[in-house]
């Protein structure tokens, strides 16, 4: 990837002799720290070199009269003015120089201080533009000119409104072993920001169910870019999530793939275990009944602090366990309780974020004998 802005932009932090470089750097740092739990081959997902991101955050700042777009300095003092990032998506790169140049002409820029972009694969894109001020039915006339001149989405936000151009999603396409999957994503709501990797990720995870009978458990499902995947190969699926829209988009997304077999319940994971060992009773469980489960294997995709030691212990008790983590320091720590009823029999390493420190991690461990 070539970018004007390498070594100022605090977006990439690793661009010295390019992307493979960078690649065998983490490989070679998640071998090594990983070596007491696992010493076979890392399954390793590359990315595409440039425009994975499929979403994307800019400052937008203003000198004078003038806006741009910025991002923070890799020193964190100050601000990098940009006119394009090699980043993101073709659709978002194409889009970029366009919107800015019509905010500028239909004069909206006054305290607007961000735009958030998501992409689809086909070329969708919704922009959230962040505002100090309250937007009114003047603003939204000349946004709606924009969204209809560009083809675009647009979002306006300031505190306590949101106002909706055309819609507030996009959907989004994956490829998976041949099968097709559909997601609907909400601006403002997390997803997986570079869906090549992503379909790798999905895809690996696959494999690891290979063989394995009965039905499954998830914590922390999101908005089920795992589970719905998943459901082909179990007879039925159990999945928590904290998050109100999650769980909505996630069933939602249920339908637009046509699965039936997946249960999502809006629980944190603490009081999940709560109630599946009877210590108490909650009203979002009462159409569910554990006992016609068969529940020997979990998946966890927990957040970057990773797993707390009760929800630890609870994953130990069962016999099969597929672990995502975005955080590799937080998945050491769990592994360290894990490695006491389990051994780590396959792990992976998906390069989600190139030319960072950052990497996501697969572990699959097994009961020991």
């Amino acid at each position: 990837m070539i970018c004007e802005y390498f070594g100022k932009c605090g977006a990439c932090k690793v661009y010295e002799n390019g992307y493979d470089s960078q690649l065998e750097d983490k490989v070679t740092l998640n071998q090594q720290r990983f070596k007491e739990f696992y010493g076979g081959q890392f399954y390793i997902a590359t990315s595409p070199e440039q425009h994975y991101r499929s979403r994307s955050e800019f400052k937008i700042w203003h000198t004078g009269e003038e806006i741009n777009y910025a991002m923070n300095h890799i020193d964190k003092k100050n601000v990098v003015l940009i006119d394009s990032c090699p980043q993101v998506s073709v659709p978002i790169a194409t889009i970029m120089p366009k919107l800015l140049e019509a905010l500028r002409k239909a004069e909206i820029g006054f305290k607007l201080f961000g735009a958030d972009f998501l992409s689809s694969s086909s070329g969708e894109v919704v922009v959230s533009l962040l505002y100090h001020r309250k937007l009114d039915d003047a603003w939204q006339e000349k946004a709606t000119k924009i969204a209809n001149e560009l083809g675009i989405y647009i979002i306006g936000r300031s505190r306590k409104q949101k106002l909706i151009i055309g819609q507030d999603y996009i959907t989004e396409t994956l490829s998976i072993n041949g099968e097709v999957y559909k997601s609907k994503h909400i601006e403002n709501s997390f997803t997986q920001p570079n869906a090549r990797v992503n379909e790798k990720m999905i895809a690996w995870s696959l494999k690891q169910l290979d063989g394995i009978d009965g039905d499954l458990l998830e914590l922390y499902c999101g908005a089920g870019n795992f589970t719905i995947p998943f459901a082909a190969k179990f007879g039925k699926i159990l999945a928590t999530e904290i998050s109100k829209s999650s769980i909505n988009a996630a069933k939602a997304n249920m339908l637009l793939n046509d699965v039936t077999n997946i249960e999502f319940v809006r629980m944190s994971v603490e009081e999940f275990v709560q109630a599946l060992d009877g210590v108490r009773e909650f009203r979002r469980m009462k159409d569910i009944d554990i006992e016609t489960y068969s529940l020997s294997t979990i998946f966890v995709d927990p957040p970057r602090s990773g797993m707390d030691e009760a929800s630890c212990r609870f994953s130990a008790r069962h016999e099969n366990i597929l672990y995502i983590s975005c955080n590799p320091e937080t998945l050491l720590r769990d592994l360290s309780l894990l490695c006491e009823t389990h051994e780590v029999v396959e792990m992976a390493i998906f390069d989600q974020f190139p030319y960072t420190h950052h990497v996501e991690m697969g572990v699959k461990l097994v009961k020991k004998a």
